[in-house]
């Protein structure tokens, strides 16, 4: 351009904040978000354990009530519903720090994406419950919104493997 004139830093969206130039920035970024989400979540399976009740598939809990019958064997079912929800928070909070320090970077985001699809198997089964006999219009507003979320949770868990663009190896 002409002599002595400088051209306009490049700005992003409302014009007041740079665009982060390095991929290591936006990777960083979407890391912290990730985390973010990942302790909120955790928090909330001990502040208000009942809203993950429902996505706890029966199959999976121990029936620790003396008074019922003897239930038929399911091997899967080590923990009672309370414990999973315990276990499941333990193991978002686990996955928010891993993903927030680079080095364990990758492997707490391939934990994070392996977890979020075995949820998959929970959010199945309540929204199938939601849509039986004992199923209601609230429950299955909730869980025909909450099963299609883990697919961009999953996809994003994954993209944190990836170095960051510019970032050494």
């Amino acid at each position: 351009g002409p002599e002595g004139y400088r051209s306009p830093p490049r700005l992003w969206l409302s014009g007041a904040m740079p665009f982060p130039r390095s991929g290591r920035a936006a990777q960083t970024l979407s890391a912290a978000a990730m985390s973010a989400l990942l302790l909120a979540s955790a928090m909330k399976h001990f502040r208000d354990p009942a809203f993950y009740r429902q996505v706890v598939p029966g199959y999976l809990c121990r029936d620790d009530d003396p008074g019922r019958d003897a239930a038929p064997a399911r091997p899967l079912a080590l923990l009672s519903r309370e414990e999973w929800i315990a276990l499941s928070g333990l193991l978002e909070l686990a996955a928010a720090v891993g993903i927030l320090v680079p080095g364990t970077r990758k492997v707490a985001a391939t934990g994070t994406a392996v977890m979020f699809t075995a949820f998959l198997a929970g959010h199945a089964d309540a929204l199938q419950r939601a849509y039986g006999p004992r199923g209601t219009r609230a429950q299955r507003k909730v869980h025909t919104v909450r099963l299609p979320l883990q697919a961009p949770l999953i996809a994003w868990a994954w993209s944190l493997r990836r170095p960051a663009a510019g970032a050494r190896p």
